[in-house]
């Protein structure tokens, strides 16, 4: 059996890979692996469950409450709330364990599991590796030890959980939104409620599209994937900016007045400076992976900010951060770790303190992120290959290696295997957007060549 947890949890098409039986599962395994590590130690354990609004998530959450609850583990149902409230709420209310699902940005008949650890924290990957263990050996026979009597696990709504977590972003907010006009995108997803509450409640006037969840139109055609809606509804309302979230909003990426995208690397270049300034940003260092744009750190750099680069995937930002207790984050794709007021990627709070610079500083959106210069920059997923073959083909290799001597020192390019899809990404940036396709499109061949 391959390997369950990708770099976002376990996720695939709901009822194909991602089954009632293997959720049940794994839970019970997440259960076993979290005592077996002491974190239940003295006392009856907790879990927070949450999930997006997706139809599959329905009976995916059953299947969760169904294994936790046999484990002995009492259950607090949030409802449909974002991936971070999840996280918050697992931290706030002091539970041992978090459970969200949701397929993030992927399309309505995926869906996924993914775990938090006592604070909110996302699961350690040797963590992840022992659940995948413990659940293949009770799936191949051995019984699990179950609780009787009183000794299984209670389930109750805590509705409280909306107001709690509204409540906790409105404190992060450093001025009031008053006077802006901001169109969100909510992609029909988890933060259909909670985002245009939350706005509106900071001052802002807002227009929402995209928050009408129905359980089947989740990233349908808007969200941060799809900003054609946002940037039309932004020019349409003469709003002062956009915003938009994935699925489960970790995500944000925004939109100023003119209706030109504004990406993580941006916004991640906007908050630095005013973290900065307000004396927040911690070693004067951001953390960001190997996929930033180059002008990101060329920004960076010229404005005297550090910049720390780590592997792709917002759980590595996270443990970097955590690791030299640096205060902000993200990728380019608009996961933003603001970590004294989040422990993962947060897609409102990201919105509202990007807003809340515009407010504060009385300039557009467009001229904040002009800190920045985007180079060109190519991504071309590459799929039906062998992903794990990336690092070992030789003649892969040398396709790039040939890649980097015709770029210099204008450009760069980067391999790497999707953690969540079975595709490899290839990215080339170089100072020419003509010379960056070009490159791109060959390494994109190669990967089809060599690893076909």
């Amino acid at each position: 059996m391959g390997r369950l947890f990708g770099t976002d949890g376990v996720r695939g098409v709901a009822n194909a890979d991602l089954t009632a039986e293997l959720t049940l599962g794994l839970s019970v395994a997440a259960a076993h692996v979290l005592a077996e590590a002491g974190t239940f130690e003295g006392h009856r354990p907790t879990a927070v469950v949450g999930r997006d609004p997706r139809a599959s998530g329905e009976f995916l959450e059953a299947a969760v409450v169904a294994g936790l609850a046999s484990a002995g583990v009492d259950v607090l149902l949030v409802g449909v709330l974002p991936t971070p409230a999840v996280a918050y709420l697992t931290g706030a209310l002091g539970a041992d364990l978090g459970v969200m699902l949701s397929a993030s940005h992927n399309a309505m008949p995926d869906n996924g599991v993914k775990f938090f650890a006592r604070g909110g924290h996302k699961l350690a990957d040797e963590l992840e590796d022992r659940i995948e263990s413990v659940y293949e050996e009770h799936r191949t026979g051995a019984p699990w030890d179950r609780p009787t009597g009183s000794g299984v696990g209670r389930v109750r709504s805590y509705e409280e959980g909306f107001e709690k977590y509204v409540a906790h972003l409105l404190t992060a907010v450093p001025n009031r939104l008053d006077g802006l006009k901001v169109v969100l995108d909510e992609a029909h997803g988890a933060a259909a409620r909670v985002s245009p509450e939350v706005f509106t409640r900071a001052g802002a006037e807002i227009v929402t599209i995209g928050a009408e969840p129905d359980g089947l139109n989740i990233n349908d055609g808007c969200g941060s994937t799809h900003l054609g809606l946002l940037k039309a509804a932004v020019i349409e309302h003469g709003a002062d900016l956009g915003i938009a979230h994935d699925g489960d909003a970790d995500r944000c990426l925004a939109v100023d007045h003119t209706g030109a995208e504004v990406d993580g690397d941006q916004i991640l270049a906007v908050l630095a400076l005013a973290m900065r300034e307000r004396s927040e940003l911690r070693s004067d260092t951001v953390v960001a992976t190997v996929m930033s744009n180059l002008g990101f750190k060329l920004a960076m750099e010229r404005e005297g900010v550090s910049l720390v680069q780590t592997g792709v995937g917002d759980r590595y930002v996270l443990e970097e951060m955590k690791a030299h207790d640096y205060a902000l984050g993200g990728e380019q794709s608009g996961h933003v770790i603001i970590l004294d007021h989040a422990t993962t990627g947060d897609g409102t709070l990201t919105g509202l303190l990007l807003a809340a610079r515009v407010a504060q500083t009385g300039r557009t959106l467009r001229d904040l992120a002009s800190v920045m210069e985007r180079l060109p920059q190519v991504l071309i997923n590459v799929p039906d290959v062998d992903r794990s073959r990336v690092s070992t083909s030789a003649e892969l290799a040398s396709a790039v290696a040939e890649a980097e001597r015709e770029l210099g020192a204008t450009g760069r390019v980067l391999l790497r295997p999707s953690g969540t899809e079975p595709l490899v990404r290839v990215m080339v940036e170089a100072a020419d957007i003509d010379q960056a396709r070009s490159v791109a499109g060959r390494l994109a061949d190669a990967v089809k060549s060599a690893l076909g």
